[in-house]
């Protein structure tokens, strides 16, 4: 998914910390999702705000693939048949690719995937208490898979695997040559997830139930609907927050009957332009205008009306549009200095990981997009979905 990719604050009222709602266009107070407008709050309220955020309060589940980063030489990539700048699923001729990497190259591992790259980014950006996010997912039980374990334990992330030993971990060969990154995807494990063997568990469905704030990207459509299913209803029968992500424009094109299916269970929507323009064609919008595009897709059915859809669409280096029940916003995008752009790839994630990590504390949908384009802006300025030590968000 392309996404915003500033790091520019928007004026605000109030100071550090929790903020007030913000009065739209409309003179309507602006409300998350979770919670009612609320007035000024003081410092130590803030500060009481931050001590209580719990263990596993963000809850993810997709497609876990172990990102294997190296600088390889054009040789390398002309075996395989390879293009320097390009995001590909592995054939049968990539079969040696993976091994071979490693065996050749100096190499890096990342935990990676879409879903768990935003959890990862929201861990980051909220820091403390760690395992404040939780991730389930499928693995292999292989070298692979043990090494995918400990970088999520690096990064602080709660992660819970279904292991099995049919298929081999998924892995993301990133092969770097020069400004290039060529992308080979084995999805392989990441594939197999089975919710009667993993999420119907006592022990998991009760970090489920821990969860208040749910995402899901829309990749995993094409693994467990069920899955999904099964989140979703749990989210809206208790009035939490399950938000989706459309992904690719294939999952809008192939897994139409899937997607509409969680659609009113769906209270925050992610996407990018390219993936809104699909899913407009495939709901006979009749309009190509962004703008609009949100608005309808707000008004789609919703399940709880206790909560109201919102819709977030990025559009890379152009303006990241938001739409609500009573409006619909654009917020600027300040785009960096180009040769300080390194990898977009990440974009995405990093956006909806930073709108997360704000989600979780009730923060108004403002802070929320600022934050996405913080992470964003951080996430661009590095190879892979990695980032530093600590944000500097303030």
């Amino acid at each position: 998914m392309a996404a915003s990719t500033s790091g520019k604050r928007e004026a605000r009222p109030g100071g550090p910390g929790l903020r007030p709602q913000r009065a739209p266009r409309s003179g309507k107070a602006e409300e998350l999702p979770c919670a009612q407008a609320r007035g000024p709050v003081t410092a130590r309220q803030a500060a009481g705000a931050m001590a209580t955020l719990s263990e596993n309060v963000l809850f993810g589940m997709g497609n876990p693939l172990l990102d294997i980063c190296a600088v390889v030489d054009k040789d390398f990539l002309d075996k395989y048949g390879l293009k320097p700048n390009d995001q590909i699923l592995a054939e049968e001729k990539h079969k040696e690719l993976f091994e071979e990497l490693v065996k050749k190259f100096k190499v890096e591992y990342h935990a990676g995937g879409s879903t768990q790259n935003s959890v990862k980014v929201a861990q980051w950006m909220i820091q403390f208490p760690y395992k404040a996010a939780t991730f389930f997912g499928c693995i292999g039980t292989d070298k692979f898979g043990e090494i995918l374990k400990r970088k999520t334990e690096e990064a602080h992330v709660d992660a819970h695997y279904y292991e099995q030993s049919e298929e081999p971990t998924g892995t993301c060969a990133a092969c770097i040559t020069s400004d290039n990154r060529s992308l080979i995807a084995n999805l392989a494990a990441a594939n197999c997830y089975k919710k009667e063997k993993h999420l119907d568990m006592e022990k998991n469905w009760k970090l489920v139930e821990k969860a208040k704030v749910y995402y899901i990207a829309g990749f995993f459509l094409t693994v467990s609907p069920e899955s999904i299913i099964k989140v979703a209803t749990q989210a809206s029968a208790n009035n939490k927050i399950f938000s989706l992500n459309l992904s690719a424009p294939f999952i809008s094109q192939f897994y139409k009957d899937q997607l509409m299916e969680v659609m009113p269970y769906v209270d925050i929507l992610f996407g990018n332009e390219t993936e809104a323009a699909a899913f407009a064609r495939e709901q006979g919008f009749e309009t190509e205008d962004i703008e609009e595009i949100a608005r309808k897709t707000q008004a789609l059915k919703k399940a709880n009306p206790k909560r109201q859809r919102v819709v977030v669409f990025t559009q890379g280096k152009d303006n990241t549009v938001m739409a609500t029940e009573n409006e619909v916003r654009v917020f600027p995008v300040l785009i960096s200095d180009q040769s300080e752009i390194i990898d977009t790839n990440g974009a995405g994630d990093a956006f909806v990981g930073g709108f997360l990590s704000q989600l979780v504390y009730e923060r108004p949908l403002t802070e929320c997009i600022r934050a996405g384009h913080y992470a964003a802006s951080v996430i661009i300025k590095r190879s892979g979905c990695t980032f530093p030590e600590k944000p500097d968000f303030k």
